[in-house]
């Protein structure tokens, strides 16, 4: 496994003192996470960037990748209506390329809440302590991207879309790959079932029902499950295939408009513009549009020719439902960012909080930062 270097305690130093800004608990997070709740939320794509680990007989379990999930994981057990934590420690993801390291350093903030006040507010703090943060480390060629899954999947709304071709392409608002196949399909009739028998009779299934006849079916054919996924979670992806393949396309239209928002990059006053240009007479964009500006507002410390949006900016980790963000250093381009980051309050319920909360946080990579670090 390729290691990265050790960034220089002054360089370290600076970087860990802008996010101690946040005033936040200092925890961490064991190594090992569940396998399967990562691949569930980022998708089976990710499987081959995990380092995947199993116990004889036991569940698989993988190093972990980030900190965002272990970290919201113990807020959730310990009860707490709010939080702030800072983390600092390794990560492992194994790198495609295979010239790039594959255990790194990060540090980074996470911050939980209750209700839906100060969204705005929690938005520009992260942002900022972020962009302070991989300042710290001595680059002089960085720029904050920002972008909004929340705002794409108001833009959809926008469009007066069937039911469930919106609620797709929201699903799929942060992750580039599927939102472009979508677009591919743009003009299409919807598919026929075709060879999905089993996914269509589990389609009018309640959960139960449809895991409990998935069991019956491998139970007839002598079939054993392998990599720890349960009959519930296998027959749900099913489901949502079938759906996939039997849901009408976008029209050729439908996708232009589309196709438009997702260009857009520019500096965030003239980006705002295009997306209201874009929305035309459709009023749901406004509250949307006017907290953008107030997040601006509150991001005025940042040089406005050292800030881009882009508001489909999404990451590998499809948790993300509001405000995105990367820091990026031109020489190291758009796939390796020095810092990133979003708002995530979606992920709280899918990881078992009951709780009315909401969740943002940022991550450091203090190598890139460091003026002297990764090239």
């Amino acid at each position: 496994m390729k290691v990265e270097p050790p960034v220089p305690p002054p360089a370290l130093t600076a970087i860990r003192a802008a996010l101690a800004a946040a005033g936040a608990t200092p925890v961490d997070a064991p190594i090992l996470q569940p396998l399967n709740l990562l691949l569930d939320l980022a998708g089976e794509a990710m499987r081959a960037r995990l380092f995947v680990v199993q116990a004889e007989g036991g569940a698989e379990a993988c190093l972990r990748p980030d900190f965002t999930v272990a970290v919201a994981r113990q807020h959730i057990e310990g009860g707490a209506a709010s939080g702030r934590y800072v983390y600092e420690g390794p990560a492992f993801r194994s790198a495609p390329e295979g010239d790039r390291p594959e255990e790194f350093v990060q540090l980074g903030v996470e911050l939980f809440a209750p209700g839906s006040g100060g969204i705005v507010e929690a938005d520009a703090e992260i942002a900022g302590l972020a962009w302070r943060a991989a300042v710290a480390g001595g680059r002089g060629d960085l720029t904050l991207w920002l972008g909004d899954v929340g705002l794409f999947a108001a833009f959809i709304g926008s469009l007066a879309l069937p039911e469930a071709l919106a609620a797709r392409l929201k699903r799929v608002a942060g992750r580039p790959r599927l939102l472009n196949a979508e677009l591919a399909r743009a003009g299409e009739a919807a598919a026929s079932v075709g060879g999905g028998q089993l996914a269509a009779m589990l389609s009018g299934l309640s959960e139960a029902q449809a895991a409990a006849m998935l069991e019956e079916v491998w139970a007839l054919a002598g079939v054993e499950p392998v990599g720890g996924r349960g009959p519930g979670e296998i027959a749900a992806r099913l489901v949502r295939r079938v759906e996939a393949a039997s849901a009408p396309a976008l029209t050729e239209s439908q996708a232009a408009a589309i196709r438009a928002f997702m260009a857009i990059s520019e500096a965030p006053a003239a980006g705002l513009k295009q997306v209201r240009a874009l929305a035309g007479k459709a009023r749901g964009l406004d509250a949307a549009l006017a907290d953008w500006e107030a997040r601006l507002a509150r991001l005025a410390e940042i040089p406005a020719d050292r800030m881009r949006f882009a508001p489909a900016l999404g990451h590998a980790f499809d948790y993300y439902d509001g405000l995105t963000f990367e820091v990026r250093s031109e020489a190291l381009g758009a796939d390796r960012p020095v810092a990133s980051g979003g708002r995530y309050d979606g992920l709280l319920a899918r990881l078992g909080s009951a709780a009315d909360a909401r969740a943002v946080g940022c991550v450091v990579r203090p190598w890139r930062a460091f003026t002297g670090g990764e090239s």
